[in-house]
């Protein structure tokens, strides 16, 4: 069984990625919550079966208690996402109304920033030779 879990965490976080490196913002949104939720899938697969609470005194000396640390972790990575994904749809609306448009588009500050640090690069490897 937990061979399976693993095999859909993998699929889960395989297809968030893939979802987050396209250029539309809702495709972006959808990736980042299927990773979110992949997460929370390995934190409950690596939190092992479940067993009586933790609470001292209220199990015996054979019984299995569970894990609290991965539920907590679990509950923390549940209000990040949410967070998250609440500020990107937030952006993805105004993206909209100001655009009409989905798409992330390209920085031209960036690029240009990026073409002076490969400028650069080369004069810096010809000084080095």
């Amino acid at each position: 069984m937990s061979v399976l879990s693993a095999l859909i965490v993998a699929v889960l976080f395989a297809v968030g990625v893939y979802l987050l490196l396209q250029r539309t913002l809702s495709r972006i949104i959808l990736g980042l919550a299927l990773m979110g939720h992949s997460a929370n899938l390995l934190l409950m697969v690596v939190g092992g079966r479940a067993g009586k609470a933790p609470i001292i005194g209220a199990f015996g000396p054979n019984d299995t208690v569970a894990d609290p640390l991965p539920q907590a972790l679990a509950l923390t990575a549940i209000v990040i996402s949410f967070g998250i994904i609440a500020f990107l749809l937030a952006l993805a609306y105004r993206s909209w109304v100001l655009t009409e448009n989905d798409e992330v588009e390209d920085d031209l500050e960036d690029a240009r920033i990026a073409q002076l640090g490969e400028a650069e690069m080369r004069r810096w490897w010809r000084r080095s030779e």
